[in-house]
């Protein structure tokens, strides 16, 4: 290889014309009517200020003007498509492992199909394939995953052995590969001239683009976008898009109300070839190695290669950086391992000559996801940036679903998982993200197997008894900055082995967690679950009441010590929040959410109560440690250290008390568990954390008591047929689909938001039901193991996904949890989910594109329920939220 790279070396031509494609996208001035010369002064007023004319930009503005908003101004402080969007390999490529980003892949290549002919303005549009390779078995599980998916949403996509392979693709060197996907409908493009046609299409429909502009500063007033100070001039508005790429950090720090958005930039490579002695042919395949980290497809009948190295260098840490992107500097060095692994993909190139090596900044956020929504801070302040070198591909759907949620107030699809709201000011640390990107930009290309952790970043968000449960084999995981633990590894177990253990079979912790789960069911355990995120809502009147009864759909009119577990709905009636509120006095509320709601929750309260001194609400989370006892003898652990009676009719299911524990008082007890299994969740003060937990410790040796992690809790709430929030609940998600029903107040003549939703899904019925698989003919030991996400087929036809599954001990089975919805076999029209249809139905769930029977069940099955208990009284017992 060190041959061949020094052989390549010696072809380098260093050039000093620019590549014709930058010549084009520089010289487009001359041909484009977006965009007009300084003198026209800026308007002093709109309805929406745009910063950023890249691909993100001009697919907001499009898709706002296609909906018929008008009254757009678009800001670019250099000129048009000069950022990023300049440099961007353009590859649209739909194989992506979340089903969002799939959709929005899907979306824009559909749209950038049709753009030449609707603007007049070339893009460069070519359909040429995409071939993914795989090096080894588990990356080919991995591409079977995502061949799964495509598949049942109409992206055609197969598998394909390495000789069709090199039918499709004659240069690439097949002998070190098992198999490949192949996606016919993947596409190349101009990404600068994409940008340059939306931008067209959105100037005849109205929006006046400006180009060398710079905005200084977003104005805000009550909490509200009021107008953007720019180095022309003011203009007042009602919505900011910040789609200012790798810009969108500082700017959003330079308001008066700073806007937190978790990116940050990094040095992408890739190099240019002059054409080949044989030009290659402009519909090959593009071709996408992984494991050797690279990517490679034609460009003007030579050849673009870039990838992801494993030693990424971050940019610009210390304040801003170029108005527009010149080309950085060359790395030779740097990129070596990558063109090492093109040389070996294509040994044939040896003596071809480099025209050069481009170095631009790609943007990348802390979980590899891009950022899109509105501030949870500032109303009208709505971001779409941080595109982790997948711009191109995701402009189109993205730049549609943020102007729907702006005209509409919500996008068409379930973007939480992109949603600004996902992070909180503790991801906007500069030093944390310059480590995570370093690690998320390598990550790109990892092989992606269920339940990894990120490695850098952690141990930010901590129980106070963290160190106490990591001297007993706690082993870790994180979710919204807060350390969890999924299991403890036993005295003696191997620990390396452990944590190096990546698989999409039966895990190295089956069996440890598998004896925590039987803890949980003849004896005790506990669980920190100081991560919940914890509400506190008073009033001096029934402001508290009289508010709240309105924004949640369970009635909260219950009397002082009682805890009702209740969805926080949309107009829709989805969830946009899942909750326990217990009712701690006539006139304050005490509310249990996922840890993921923190930032999300607090913002949708805000906006929606009353600005009213006599109602206060406040973000308790940092304050209570949790405690979850788990257990059949949690109640006599908890009676001998209270000292109080703790039976059920003293301390009913659903109830909360403050108690004394030990020597600590004011302790929270509630006689829920979240798995549906009997025992306690002790909300302690902070500063009683240690005592209570060694108390609990001490007094329980007796009944066998030992830690627990989350994974267990998992396998507990699935086999229980309880949904959590996030993963299997969401903003789409009712609870008449879940059979939640008796969680709601319809028959009481209160008005809560996402009523009418709901009374017409009652007359009407469902389009979707919440149903429980167990695998039937699955070997644990030897088969893939279901993880969320695979495809539902009822008598051979596709009807829906998996959200959650989990090994059940008790049942020896795996249990899957997933929406099954009904379409006609003609039309395809959706059509009402009835009982019938889902239990005549004969079930298979497809693990990597093999499919295993299932029987489905819509209540849970288990040795402690008969079949004869209502599901109703079963859900009461307890519900699980993460």
């Amino acid at each position: 290889a060190a041959g061949m790279f020094l052989r390549l070396l010696s072809d380098v031509r260093w050039r000093a014309a620019k590549p014709k494609w930058r010549r084009t996208t520089c010289s487009r001035r001359s041909t484009s009517s977006t965009a007009e010369p300084h003198p026209v002064s800026l308007p002093a007023q709109a309805q929406v200020v745009i910063c950023g004319g890249g691909i993100m930009g001009t697919s907001v503005a499009y898709h706002l003007s296609k909906m018929g908003w008008k009254d757009i101004v678009l800001l670019e402080q250099g000129r048009l498509a000069a950022g990023t969007t300049r440099f961007c390999a353009g590859i649209v490529s739909t194989a992506r492992h979340v089903s969002i980003e799939l959709k929005m892949a899907d979306y824009s290549n559909k749209l950038y199909q049709q753009l030449e002919q609707e603007t007049g303005v070339k893009t460069g549009y070519t359909k040429t394939g995409s071939i993914s390779l795989a090096q080894t078995q588990d990356r080919l599980i991995s591409l079977k995953r995502i061949a799964s998916s495509l598949n049942v949403i109409g992206i055609p996509c197969e598998i394909i052995t390495p000789k069709q392979v090199a039918q499709l693709h004659p240069l690439i060197n097949i002998h070190d590969l098992v198999g490949a996907m192949y996606v016919p409908e993947d596409a190349l493009v101009s990404s600068a001239s994409v940008s340059l046609a939306l931008a067209t299409a959105a100037s005849r429909n109205g929006v006046q683009i400006h180009e060398r502009t710079s905005v200084s500063h977003v104005s805000v007033q009550k909490g509200r976008v009021t107008g953007v100070e720019t180095d022309r001039g003011q203009i007042q508005c009602q919505y900011f898009v910040n789609c200012a790429g790798q810009w969108a950090y500082e700017l959003g720090h330079s308001g008066e109300e700073p806007v937190n958005i978790p990116l940050h930039a990094c040095e992408h490579f890739y190099l240019l070839t002059h054409p080949l002695k044989e030009p290659l042919a402009s519909n090959l395949p593009t071709i996408v190695d992984p494991d050797g980290r690279i990517y490679i497809r034609n460009w003007q009948g030579g050849i673009l290669s870039g990838g992801f190295e494993k030693n990424p260098k971050p940019l610009f840490t210390e304040g801003r950086n170029q108005l527009e992107i010149q080309n950085l500097q060359e790395d030779w060095d740097h990129f070596e391992p990558l063109l090492s692994a093109l040389l070996r993909r294509m040994p044939d190139l040896e003596a071809l000559q480099i025209m050069q090596l481009v170095n631009c900044p790609e943007s990348f956020t802390p979980d590899m996801r891009c950022i899109m929504g509105e501030s949870p801070t500032v109303r009208g302040y709505f971001v779409l940036a941080g595109m982790n070198s997948a711009g191109i591909s995701y402009g189109g759907g993205a730049g549609k679903y943020l102007a729907e949620w702006m005209v509409n107030g919500y996008p068409s699809e379930n973007v939480w998982p992109l949603d600004l709201k996902r992070f909180g000011t503790l991801q906007s640390s500069r030093t944390f993200l310059r480590h995570r990107v370093m690690e998320v930009m390598p990550l790109m290309c990892d092989l992606k197997v269920p339940r990894w952790d990120f490695q850098t970043g952690r141990q930010l968000r901590t129980s106070p008894l963290y160190d106490r449960l990591d001297a007993q084999g706690a082993r870790w995981m994180e979710k919204h900055g807060f350390e969890r633990v999924k299991y403890f590894v036993p005295p003696g177990k191997d620990l390396l082995d452990l944590d190096q253990s990546k698989t999409f079979y039966k895990p190295d912790w089956f069996d440890i967690v598998g004896s925590e789960v039987k803890c949980c069911k003849e004896a005790v355990c506990v669980i920190d679950m100081s991560s919940f995120t914890k509400f506190e809502i008073s009033s001096t009147g029934d402001q508290a009441l009289e508010n709240l009864q309105y924004l949640f759909s369970n009635d909260l009119d219950v009397p002082v010590g009682h805890v009702v577990h209740t969805g926080m709905l949309n107009e829709k009636g989805g969830y946009e929040n899942d909750c326990s509120i217990a009712r701690l006095s006539k006139r304050s509320f005490f509310m249990i959410s996922p840890t993921d709601q923190q930032v999300h929750c607090w913002a949708w309260l805000k906006n929606r109560l009353p600005d009213d001194s006599n109602l206060t609400m406040e973000d308790v989370t940092w304050k209570y440690t949790a405690l979850n006892l788990i257990g059949p003898r949690a109640v006599d652990v908890l009676s001998e250290l209270s000292y109080a009676p703790i039976t059920p009719e003293h301390f009913p299911s659903l109830f909360c008390k403050e108690m004394s524990v030990g020597y600590a008082n004011g302790i929270r007890v509630m006689s829920i568990t979240h798995t549906g299994e009997p025992g306690f969740m002790l909300y302690i003060p902070i500063e009683y954390a240690l005592h209570v937990y060694n108390e609990v410790m001490n007094m329980g040796q007796k009944y066998g008591i030992r830690n627990a992690g989350y994974y267990a809790l998992r396998s507990l709430r699935i086999e229980k047929f309880f949904a959590f929030w996030g993963q299997d609940l969401d903003a789409f998600t009712t609870p008449m689909e879940c059979g939640r029903e008796f969680q709601v107040k319809l028959e009481k003549g209160m008005q809560f938001v996402g009523q009418e939703a709901l009374l017409e899904q009652k007359q009407n019925g469902v389009y979707k039901r919440f149903t429980m698989f167990i695998l039937e003919d699955h070997d644990t030991d030897m088969d893939l193991w279901p993880w969320w996400g695979e495809p539902i087929f009822r008598n051979g036809r596709y009807v829906g996904k998996t959200t959650s599954s989990a090994y059940s001990y008790s049942l020896e089975r795996h249990v899957c949890l997933g929406f099954v919805q009904h379409f006609d076999e003609k039309t395809g029209e959706e059509l009402v989910v009835t009982t019938d249809f889902i239990n005549q139905g004969e079930y298979e769930i497809d693990i990597a594109g093999q499919r295993f029977q299932a029987k489905a069940k819509l209540y849970p099955f288990s040795s402690l329920f008969t079949h004869r208990r209502r599901k109703d009284e079963v859900e009461l017992s307890g519900y699980q939220r993460e």
